[in-house]
């Protein structure tokens, strides 16, 4: 899927959760394939709002079963790693995490399953949410629809995440 496509995707997804941007928000949404080369499988299409030395907010839009490869978010410069809460606002979120293992519906991409090793799985309908703690291993993956998710976390320094799997690679477009 090309940049193009997957901005215009990207764009009518948000409408269906009835968030609102402005133009020049529009210009600023990233999509990255994680460096990996297939977006709709894994990768992740998101907007940044704010980003502080204290707090963080974006949207972040899955397509229909596209996956946030498993990473974590470490200690940096002696400071806590990032806690975030992800609030489902349209479709549906499979969320997994460290901890005791769940039977969810949800797989990671064939072929891919030794780098997903966070188990323990939380579903998000709109309205729903959780917080994840900072240096915890996670990953999501939308359901059948997609999904749109608002994250509000403490400071974010994407450039430092963790990631299980050595291929990928965390930049935009």
């Amino acid at each position: 899927m090309e940049r193009k496509q997957a901005l215009q995707k990207t764009l009518e997804m948000l409408e269906k959760a009835n968030i609102v941007l402005t133009e020049e928000e529009k210009s600023k949404i990233e999509i990255t394939d994680m460096g990996l080369g297939h977006l709709e499988v894994e990768g992740l299409q998101l907007l940044t709002y704010i980003n502080t030395d204290r707090y963080c907010a974006k949207e972040l839009v899955l397509f229909p079963r596209q996956t946030c490869p498993e990473h974590l978010h470490p200690p940096v410069f002696g400071k806590d790693g990032k806690q975030e809460t992800f609030r489902c606002r349209w479709g549906t979120v499979y969320l997994f995490v460290e901890g005791e293992e769940t039977d969810i519906y949800c797989k990671p991409p064939a072929g891919k399953e030794q780098w997903y090793t966070a188990k323990h799985g939380i579903v998000l309908k709109p309205g729903e949410q959780y917080t994840i703690p900072p240096n915890t291993k996670h990953w999501f993956q939308a359901g059948d629809e997609g999904a749109v998710i608002s994250e509000f976390s403490s400071t974010s320094r994407d450039e430092y995440d963790v990631f299980t799997d050595p291929a990928v690679v965390r930049v935009g477009d």
